[in-house]
């Protein structure tokens, strides 16, 4: 279902506008979560969250069987192991237990709330 990937400090886990599949659990480090934003006269980086042990990342899509670009960049603050899972196949297991779909995707709610609030609040320092 996952595998183990190492990254170092400064390192690009993942790039906004690639196409995701995966997702990701934080096992040690911490990861910036940054948005490029083009106002026309203001452009610059946002960075949205910072995520440390336990947290997820990743994209989210592919738990509906559906195509995605990422919609923002994750950065290593230090250097970062993560556990990585396949979208589809986490899926499948969801779809034969229904109790733990459940659960993941309540979990998913809270997150993208979270994720939605702090990306308004970082195109107010835009």
């Amino acid at each position: 279902l996952g595998h183990v990937e190492t990254y170092e400090a400064g390192e690009n886990m993942l790039q906004q506008g690639d196409f995701g599949d995966n997702l990701y659990i934080i096992a040690e480090g911490h990861v910036f979560l940054e948005r490029s934003i083009d106002l026309g006269t203001r452009k610059g980086n946002a960075i949205i969250s910072l995520l440390g042990r336990g947290r997820a990342l990743g994209c989210w899509s592919t738990l509906l069987g559906e195509a995605h670009t990422l919609l923002s960049s994750a950065r290593c603050r230090k250097a970062t192991k993560v556990v990585v899972i396949k979208g589809p196949a986490l899926r499948e297991i969801m779809l034969g237990n229904f109790q733990l779909g459940f659960k993941i995707l309540e979990r998913l709610c809270s997150i993208l709330r979270d994720r939605i609030q702090g990306a308004y609040g970082a195109m107010e320092n835009i």
